[in-house]
């Protein structure tokens, strides 16, 4: 490739995102901004492959560590990543990128590297686009996928469990954290003192994983598919608004936890100590070789992982979609609770598809229950959404005020939607029978014998969570009969 023609690829991408920062001034961390700047890149040079492509960003980004160039070799031996990254680090716009990919956190407990997803959720770039690399060597080369799970994953993951050693194996994972703004998403901080697999980190590796074992499958006769495209399809879908991820057989960022599960269970413990015995190997250490402890120290940490990422559902956090503070101060709960009491919000009446939409809903909830009804906060400790994600509302120790008489002895999960007349998305529900209950019991915030009632079980004059849904609830494992009220 000529200077000429490199050239020719990056100054339509430095003019995009120049005009964008001017029109805006700032470069917007979010998902969307990275996949346009790529299109850009293949747009203008339809010749150049997206092999090349992810080799030049992960120049850019300078990850070019033992463990990658193990697997993939150093980026700096392909021509085209070179003499393409050279001309985005001599640009203004490198700024976008090294934010975009490079992932560090800072003393301040800012994470950079990582971007807002469409579905809410924050993504680290870097072992997201190692697992993509990874796919696209191996469809091109029409061979295994090679080094996936390290470069994705096993590294992070082993690491991670061999630190903190005197503390909780679950406290070596996360945290999440919140944006600045999700419309405007310019910051993300965490919530708590990072680990080196901060929930960012592991979303992007398990996304590498999933979007590496997809395009390593492709079929021998199927072109390698533009990076952006990759993209668009994993994180870019729309969903049905009735059906919501029912209605969805495809690879979609909301089915990472249950998609990455499927592929890599039961070997999760072995694969990290194999990736393990290669950083002892590749970094000439002895530490790993010579602790006995260290078996029991991934044993333990891929439990923690497996309850805290395949186990539990993911939870939006109040932070993320926009709550208003409480008013007051919080009266706390005496854990565990015996009771999970099962809502439908009726109003808004339609299930929410999108974080936009769930989000928006939860912010109408809130007002609603703060100004209409006068209490202190939005009413039920957690609501399910059709998007494939638990919203916060109280949370795990706060009373609610979701069933009256009753809100200090269980936890209240509304699903957002009327149901009168048809059930929830059996995603939708599966999160709160399978996941979001599991999760609690696990944690000790719900009792292991507890019960499940519908919410006119216990208090008068309602139908909530709908002839619908009581209908199924009742053939859930925890149900228990009890008179209705009226």
């Amino acid at each position: 490739m000529t200077m000429f023609r490199v050239s020719f690829i990056v100054l339509p991408l430095l003019c995009l995102l120049t005009v964008y920062c001017e029109s805006t001034g700032v470069h917007l961390r979010n998902m969307d901004s990275f996949i346009r700047a790529v299109e850009q890149i293949e747009a203008s040079n339809p010749g150049l492959s997206s092999l090349a492509l992810v080799r030049a960003l992960r120049r850019t980004a300078g990850h070019d560590d033992l463990m990658t160039v193990h697997f993939l070799g150093g980026s700096h031996n392909f021509t085209q990543a070179e003499h393409l990254e050279t001309h985005i680090l001599n640009a203004s716009s490198f700024s976008f990128f090294d934010k975009a990919i490079h992932h560090i956190v800072t003393d301040h407990g800012e994470e950079r590297g990582v971007v807002l997803a469409p579905d809410g959720t924050t993504v680290a770039l870097a072992p997201l686009l190692l697992g993509i690399e990874s796919g696209l060597r191996a469809k091109e080369e029409e061979a295994p996928a090679v080094g996936l799970f390290p470069l994705t994953l096993g590294r992070t993951l082993g690491l991670s469990f061999l630190s903190l050693q005197d503390f909780p194996p679950s406290s070596r994972l996360g945290p999440n954290g919140c944006w600045d703004s999700v419309e405007h998403p310019m910051m993300f901080k965490l919530s708590q003192a990072p680990t080196l697999a901060t929930d960012a980190v592991i979303n992007g590796g398990m996304d590498g994983v999933i979007l590496g074992m997809d395009l390593s499958n492709l079929p021998a006769s199927e072109d390698l598919p533009h990076l952006s495209e990759v993209l668009k399809g994993y994180y870019g879908f729309v969903l049905d608004e009735e059906k919501g991820l029912d209605a969805m057989t495809g690879h979609i960022s909301p089915r990472r936890r249950e998609i990455s599960r499927s592929l890599l269970t039961p070997l999760l413990q072995s694969q990290v100590m194999e990736t393990l015995r290669l950083v002892w190997k590749l970094e000439n250490t002895e530490w790993i070789a010579l602790d006995t402890g260290i078996e029991k120290a991934v044993k333990d940490g891929v439990e923690a992982f497996e309850h805290r990422y395949w186990v539990c559902p993911q939870i939006i956090p109040r932070c993320q979609w926009g709550a208003a503070a409480p008013r007051g101060a919080p009266a706390l709960l005496s854990l565990p609770l015996q009771y999970l009491y099962v809502h439908h919000t009726y109003e808004p009446s339609s299930p929410c598809s999108s974080f936009p939409q769930c989000s928006s809903n939860m912010r109408a909830m809130q007002r609603f229950h703060q100004e209409d009804r006068g209490w202190s906060d939005i009413g039920y400790s957690f609501v399910v959404g059709s998007d494939g994600y638990v919203y916060e509302g109280r949370g795990w120790n706060q009373v609610g005020t979701h069933t009256r008489g009753h809100n200090s002895l269980g936890y209240g999960v509304s699903v957002i939607g009327n149901y009168t007349a048809a059930p929830p998305s059996r995603h939708a529900t599966d999160l709160l029978r399978h996941h979001l209950a599991r999760c609690a019991v696990a944690a000790g915030a719900l009792a292991a014998n507890f019960t499940i009632h519908g919410h006119r079980q216990v208090v008068n004059y309602t139908s909530c969570p709908g002839d619908a849904f009581f209908s199924e609830i009742r053939h859930w494992e925890h149900f228990r009969e009890r008179r209705e009220l009226s």
